[in-house]
């Protein structure tokens, strides 16, 4: 088995193609929202993040098969006055679960992160996702808590339009 890790380009056809059908399994699942992207969304999302100077992706191929992705941001950081990446979708298709993706995945964009002088990654999950979970905290993310006691921070949104 062959499974490579890469940063991808958004104007290679093979990645241009990879990253909506990743992307749309993973919406489909119950942990993704249960439903399928918009055609809208699929057919210009890697257009989109092709102009967005501080997005990157990261594409896992087993035996040349689209396998896992995860979509980045570079953001900043007040207290730390540094960049930092949030990792804002994290998939892997079923049948390629179990196979470390994730980790392998993470390294990938653990090693830009560094290279970008950053001073962490972030990400959100569900709270019921055990499994994702699991995967994060192996990789040695923990909850978000400024000071001990004052409460771990929540991820809220206010849907616009």
């Amino acid at each position: 088995m062959n499974i490579e890790i890469i940063k991808a380009d958004y104007f290679d056809d093979a990645h241009k193609q990879a990253i909506p059908y990743l992307l749309n399994e993973y919406a489909k699942d119950p942990m993704g929202g249960a439903e399928a992207l918009s055609k809208h969304t699929y057919d210009n999302l890697v257009d989109k993040l092709s102009t967005l100077p501080h997005a990157f992706s990261i594409l896992a191929y087993v035996d040349g098969k689209p396998a896992g992705l995860i979509n980045c941001f570079e953001a900043f950081s007040t207290f730390a006055c540094k960049p930092l990446i949030n990792t804002h979708d994290i998939a892997v298709l079923p049948a390629f679960r179990g196979l470390g993706l994730s980790q392998k995945m993470l390294d990938k964009v653990e090693e830009i992160a560094l290279e970008k002088g950053c001073c962490k990654i972030t990400l959100e999950v569900l709270s019921n996702n055990t499994v994702a979970k699991s995967a994060y905290e192996k990789f040695g993310f923990t909850s978000y808590e400024l000071a001990e006691g004052e409460g771990h921070a929540l991820f809220w949104q206010k849907k616009l339009g």
